[in-house]
């Protein structure tokens, strides 16, 4: 029997995917991930030696290694068909290593897609395995162990066990309480608004408070708004002065890359940046479409920071946005995106692998979030290489005695690339009658109102990620576990879709600012992620970039160790005994936030939830309390206080009033931008409320 071809992916799904496409000659197996790391016990770093890796087989992977030795041994050829980046490289490096393969060798396999066209293409070229992209993940890994080994010993001696410091980490738990501070110092400054309604015939419309005497004027105080309101006399018209008409355009956003996806999969999905990337990964790697097609992977790889299209992905969109919406959508030159400045531009934007396959086709295939997310993906690659939304927007000044009010309009024209990509701007039209300059209209309603400058908004994950790639901190593959691993350690918590720092992250912060300057440094930091850029092109040494980080940062440590204090995270009384043992009960501080104790532990070990009392009677059994609870994925839902013995839970938060039809507890249920009271049983709803 022939020798088969061996390829080696990381993944099981990857494999079936792509063994189909090679054909009988070949045999895909997968290396589940990673095979070979820096040990878990031990810093696994020689400092003195060069920064020596000490790299050992992952604990778990004995089977694995076992079965891929075997495979090896009976091939004709073993390729490497890890993912197309830095990690990826990184582990074609180490299965090489462990498979005794020659690094010189032409043996490694890169797709952007997986798509049978792309990956039997891919075979035509085998290269060697590029151990400059190799040292750049090998130096990033390092120094990551470097600082995460050196100062969580520190934290842990010093605050409690359990927490960990990192670069990235640090600087995303910086900047959530960073914001905190900038909220708890804000100032409210006072404004005015005027806002009025005129008439023109049977027409109203809109106008707000423009300018007096020809010059725009702030409304800082009521003062203001009388000074205005004294020079208008309602029984008198108001002179149209000037009516500016134009034309506008509204050009399409480009393709995704992994940060932006994570951001708008945030906004409009109200996905978490792990739950994106999972997702994502799925619909690269391949879903089965049916005996005809097999098993297609439908996006290009995810993990990306360039905006990027191939030429033959741009024709496939033009010809199919020609035939499905005809010739005055399809554009012909695509508005080139501009790339980051930090942008490593290794591969193509995420995008559809065909456009032919429609998210409708597909529905019946895909679960509920495959769908929506290809569906994101796919019409913001289609908008991107359409033509631009246009917009006729009117502007009229409105005069009487000094006082000019403001009229905007704007009618969207065409839809352009908005036919398949909306966004909330969109979706607004403003239409105003037909005004001509020396007109008069009537003003029909004048209202003034009181208003408050607003602090900064909490970050959420999808603007948290923004600024981390903004500030050229981290890298497409990072943002999902920084995220992850500050809300693990109990640094941040999640009100709502908004990041609070909690009292131990305020703690850690506080130390690492103070010890570690450079950790916590954003510029320091972006510097890092070039100077790792420049190792993956030849520019740097690996060794020579680990150095000039580690030798200042070394100092540090010593420095830290020497003049950190003990801190004492001390328990708050709860204000009740132990039902076991009669000893008080304290709030401790644990792994996933505060919770009640036995002030006797670890004697006694009783311990509760910390619960939230909503001031609202179980409407199943009237004995117990409604409680705000969380879910294992950190959603807040209520409950009764005497579950399991009342089984009542509820999403909406259940309110004292009965809905006035048919008696039922009434709940403020969540909506778009505010709060609205309905009945369960859709029998009444009263106004939202924002």
């Amino acid at each position: 029997m022939p020798k088969k071809n061996l390829v080696i992916v990381e993944s099981p799904a990857k494999a079936k995917t792509i063994e189909k496409y090679l054909g009988r000659n070949y045999k895909v197996i997968a290396s589940l991930g990673h095979i070979r790391d820096l040990p878990k016990s031990q810093m696994g770093i020689d400092v003195e030696n060069n920064y020596e890796p000490k790299y050992i087989s992952i604990r778990g992977k004995g089977d694995t290694i076992k079965k891929l030795k075997q495979a090896a041994s009976k091939a004709k050829n073993v390729y490497l068909a890890a993912d197309p980046d830095r990690e990826g490289e990184a582990i074609a490096f180490h299965l090489a290593h462990i498979l005794k393969l020659d690094p010189t060798a032409k043996n490694r396999v890169v797709f952007n897609e997986i798509t049978k066209d792309a990956v039997k293409s891919a075979f035509k070229e085998p290269r060697a395995i590029n151990m400059d992209l190799v040292n750049s993940q090998q130096a990033r890994r390092i120094l990551d162990r470097l600082v995460g080994y050196s100062i969580s010993p520190i934290l842990w001696r010093k605050v409690k066990k359990g927490l960990s410091a990192g670069r990235v980490q640090s600087i995303a738990l910086k900047l959530v309480i960073d914001r905190e501070k900038q909220i708890q110092q804000f100032n409210p400054e006072e404004y005015w608004k005027i806002e009025t309604t005129f008439a023109k015939g049977k027409s109203q419309f809109e106008a707000s408070f423009q300018a007096l005497e020809g010059k725009k004027k702030d409304l800082s105080n009521e003062q203001d708004v009388q000074e205005i309101l004294k020079k208008i006399k309602k029984e008198q018209l108001f002179d149209i002065q000037e009516v500016v008409k134009k034309e506008r355009k509204r050009n399409p956003q480009a393709p995704f890359t992994t940060s932006v996806l994570q951001q708008e999969a945030n906004k409009r999905l109200n996905f978490k940046t792990r739950k994106t990337m999972m997702i994502a990964q799925q619909l690269y790697e391949g879903i089965h479409l049916g005996k005809k097609e097999g098993t297609v992977g439908l996006i290009t790889y995810m993990r990306t920071d360039s905006t990027r299209i191939s030429a033959v992905a741009k024709h496939e969109a033009g010809t199919f946005i020609h035939d499905e919406y005809g010739e005055e959508y399809a554009s012909h030159h695509p508005k080139k995106a501009k790339q980051q400045e930090n942008s490593q531009d290794a591969h193509e934007a995420i995008r559809p692998t065909s456009v032919l396959r429609t998210p409708e086709s597909l529905k019946e295939l895909l679960s509920r979030d495959q769908f929506r997310l290809y569906q994101l993906i796919w019409s913001r690659f289609l908008a991107s290489q359409m033509t631009p939304a246009i917009f006729d927007t009117v502007r009229a000044d409105l005069a009487q005695n000094g006082v000019t009010f403001r009229a905007n309009g704007s009618q969207m024209k065409f839809e352009g690339f908005t036919k398949v990509y909306k966004t909330d701007t969109d979706k607004k039209n403003t239409k105003l009658p037909v005004l001509k300059e020396g007109e008069q209209v009537k003003l029909e309603t004048i209202n003034p109102s009181q208003h408050f400058t607003q602090p900064p908004a909490r970050y959420s994950e999808a603007t948290l990620v923004k600024v981390l790639e903004e500030n050229g901190v981290g890298r497409p593959s990072t943002y999902a576990p920084t995220i992850d691993t500050i809300q693990k350690r109990y640094y941040v918590k999640l009100n709502g879709r908004a990041f609070e720092p909690t009292e131990l992250g305020e703690i850690v912060d506080d130390l690492i600012e103070t010890f570690f300057p450079d950790i916590v440094n954003i510029d320091f930091t972006a510097q890092l992620e070039s100077d790792l850029d420049e190792i993956a092109e030849r520019k740097e040494q690996w060794t020579d970039v680990i150095d000039r980080y580690y030798r200042p940062f070394e100092k540090e440590l010593i420095n830290a160790d020497e003049k950190i204090e003990k801190i004492q995270i001390k328990d708050e009384p709860a204000g009740f005994n132990c039902e076991i043992c009669g000893a008080p009960m304290v709030i401790k501080m644990g792994r996933y936030g505060k919770f009640y104790a036995c002030l006797r532990f670890p004697d006694c070990r009783n311990t509760q939830a910390i619960v939230k009392e909503i001031g609202v009677p179980c409407p199943t059994c009237g004995e117990g309390q409604v409680i705000e609870r969380k879910s294992k994925r950190n959603r807040i839902f209520y409950g009764c206080s005497r579950y399991p013995e009342c089984e009542f839970v509820s999403w909406d938060k259940p309110l004292t009033r009965l809905c006035p039809v048919d008696q039922h507890f009434l709940v403020e249920k969540k909506i778009k931008g505010g709060t609205q009271v309905v009945c369960p049983n859709g029998d009444y709803e009263e106004e939202a409320q924002k």
